[in-house]
């Protein structure tokens, strides 16, 4: 427990400290945020202000989790490798797209198909892996099972198709992060939400772990290094809630793609490792909401021949056009979040319990 609570804690001093230097360099140096023409004409005045502050908490995380490590001498676990693995990855692809947008000077960085083929190498790379290393009793890091609270036994994957399953939740959840990071403090409040329930549910599982002669029962988890995971994700969890601190409104930093992609592909990551896929959709409610209302919004565009379901997707900024003041909606969108990891850890507890 010592290593889990001291990687949260040295994860939110990275991001408390090294944010505020990295504002500083990135002013001076001019990589500013460029803002979309066509977006809420309220947010012109954030044109300019620094952005990849999502390098600091990939920085942070890692650094936290070595740290960790390091000092209570414990032994690092391959699936947090791969996890972490997966973070950088996608922070490297969310790089190459805010290095695009201030390089060139526009709102537009990687183009779709360059963006989709990095998370798709990435994500594959991590499939793959993640089927493979496994240990004395023959546990690899991910399941060939699609998973809800555990793994789902009538839902088998053979290896190609379980490596694609893994993809499109890689892909699905880099993105709806990615979508909702569209006002100061959102995606940033919402992720911490989100990874402290993860740690929650990695303690659970290694106190309840089949490996453990004394607590392996019928209910008992099959999962690979949960210990491990809560370390990492209270990492998470701590450097979002450090990067917060200059992230809530009025922003002083934006965590740019770097932050976003390589932040939803964690928690994809978290829930595959922890064979709680289908759970994710819960947990992240609110990040599911935000990408319904842009899928929604295009479709309904096409079909209807130009008419618009929202005044403007994703869904946030609707409410920007409507007349909400953009922190009432962080606000109340946290509120969602909360309530949509309250309702997951809920359904978490009560199939233990009830077996449900």
């Amino acid at each position: 427990m010592v290593t889990i609570l001291l990687a949260g804690g040295l994860a939110m001093l990275g991001t408390l400290l090294g944010t505020r230097l990295a504002i500083g360099v990135l002013v001076r140096r001019g990589y500013g945020q460029f803002i979309r023409d066509d977006g809420p004409t309220a947010h012109h005045t954030k044109r300019g202000t620094p952005t990849m502050g999502g390098l600091v908490i990939m920085a942070s995380v890692v650094l936290a989790y070595l740290l960790s490590h390091l000092l209570t001498w414990t032994p690092m676990s391959i699936s947090a490798g791969l996890l972490l693995y997966l973070f950088v990855g996608l922070g490297v692809v969310g790089f190459l797209d805010d290095w695009i947008k201030i390089s060139r000077q526009r709102s537009l960085g990687l183009n779709s198909k360059a963006k989709l083929a990095g998370q798709a190498l990435v994500g594959a790379t991590f499939g793959i892996a993640a089927l493979s290393f496994p240990d004395e009793r023959g546990l690899t890091p991910a399941s060939q099972y699609v998973s809800f609270l555990r793994d789902l036994d009538p839902l088998y994957l053979v290896l190609p198709v379980a490596v694609v399953w893994f993809m499109l939740l890689i892909a699905g959840a880099s993105n709806a992060v990615n979508l909702t990071d569209g006002l100061d403090g959102l995606a940033t409040g919402a992720s911490a939400m989100v990874f402290a329930a993860y740690a929650i549910i990695n303690i659970w599982q290694y106190n309840q772990a089949c490996a453990s002669v004394a607590t392996a029962n019928a209910r008992c988890y099959e999962v690979r290094d949960p210990y491990d995971l809560a370390v990492v994700a209270l990492s998470l969890a701590g450097a979002c809630f450090g990067f917060l601190w200059w992230n809530a409104s009025p922003a002083k930093i934006f965590m740019g793609d770097s932050g976003s992609l390589s932040l939803g592909g964690a928690l994809a990551g978290m829930a595959i490792l922890t064979r709680t896929e289908l759970l994710l959709v819960v947990l992240g409610g609110l990040f599911v909401v935000i990408t319904l209302s842009v899928i929604l919004q295009v479709g309904w565009f096409k079909l209807s021949k130009g008419k618009r379901l929202f005044k403007m997707a994703p869904l946030q900024h609707h409410f920007e056009l409507i007349g909400w003041a953009e922190i009432t909606i962080v606000i109340r969108f946290w509120i969602i979040c909360g309530l949509c990891v309250a309702g997951g850890l809920g359904l978490f507890y009560a199939e233990w319990v009830a077996g449900l």
